[in-house]
């Protein structure tokens, strides 16, 4: 299974049939009001987060800014591959190989962050007393460098096999931008088969043993309860946000099979698999630490309403000195 076929989420293989402009139009406006208002909420997190010190000493928001950073450079990836395969159906090898590299990256990252953010809840509920000599700014960084050189390692694995594999022309030719289209070599899928099974099922049992440690903290404690239920709750969000991004690595087979039933929706089974797979998942984030953290939220929304604030106090201001 492909990690990442945004393409082939837009339109697929070259014997797929053209889109009417209407629907292609229409299709693209909604891919990027539904960017800009994710991108909006995006940052202003960061914003928000980057405006007090609170924040970045504390390695769980740490984690969660990196994780907000992360889906928002894999959305603008995703919609930028999907509207670019509307407009230019072959693009120059190099600059699509720049692109699927780095989509892959950040759809890899996600899975090993939810990890190491159960872990982080794990700890400051089973073990409070040892949470500050364990959880420290300088380890988290060291945690988050070594996901991304994880996460980082097959996709540059997958361009070395190319470069060895594939003449030299290859890469100054154009082509459709998906990764099969890509990388090509058969041992490159065996790897990554071999790669995400192993890492998937090890982000699955971390975030199952998380749970169940915090369910037992749960029965045994006595007081503290609602601190204990709210990180049994975010790791169940945590649940289903892998179960959202694993989506990504069985939909090539499941979008091959729709399509054999429906081939005339096969361009609208692409776009509902691209909105649920790579552009729904994304505002969990905001949900799991926007609303409900209770910190977060009171200088979030507070940053919130001084933008707003400020924007209506701007246009009077404009409609005067234009009358």
């Amino acid at each position: 299974l492909d990690v990442i076929s945004v393409s082939t989420l837009a339109l697929g293989a070259m014997t797929i049939p053209k889109d009417s402009f209407s629907n292609a139009l229409t299709k693209n406006i909604v891919a990027m009001l539904v960017w800009l208002a994710l991108s909006i909420i995006n940052s202003s997190m960061v914003h928000t987060f980057l405006r007090h010190s609170l924040f970045y000493e504390n390695p769980r928001y740490i984690m969660f800014i990196c994780m907000v950073i992360n889906d928002a450079l894999q959305l603008t990836l995703v919609t930028a591959l999907y509207v670019v395969s509307y407009i230019f159906r072959k693009i120059h090898t190099s600059v699509c190989c720049l692109l699927i590299m780095t989509a892959v990256l950040t759809t890899r990252s996600t899975p090993l962050i939810l990890a190491g953010m159960a872990v982080e809840r794990y700890i400051s509920i089973c073990f409070p007393l040892h949470y500050s000599q364990m959880c420290t700014v300088p380890r988290t960084l060291l945690l988050i460098g070594v996901i991304f050189i994880l996460t980082a390692t097959p996709p540059i694995t997958d361009l070395l096999i190319t470069v060895v594999k594939e003449p030299p022309s290859f890469f100054h030719a154009t082509i459709f931008c998906d990764h099969s289209l890509l990388f090509r070599d058969r041992s490159i899928y065996y790897k990554n088969c071999v790669f995400d099974g192993t890492y998937l099922s090890f982000v699955a049992l971390t975030l199952l043993y998380t749970y169940c440690k915090i369910m037992l903290t749960a029965r045994a404690a006595s007081t503290g309860l609602a601190s204990v239920k709210r990180a049994r709750n975010t790791v169940v969000l945590h649940g289903v946000q892998l179960l959202l991004c694993m989506l990504a690595f069985v939909v090539p087979s499941l979008q091959a099979a729709l399509i054999s039933l429906f081939p005339h929706l096969s361009l609208e089974i692409r776009y509902i698999f691209f909105l649920l797979v790579y552009i729904i998942p994304r505002f969990l984030s905001p949900v799991i630490y926007g609303f409900r953290d209770e910190q977060f939220r009171k200088y979030w929304t507070r940053y919130l309403s001084c933008r707003s604030r400020s924007i209506f106090q701007v246009r009077p201001a404009l409609l005067k000195m234009n009358l």
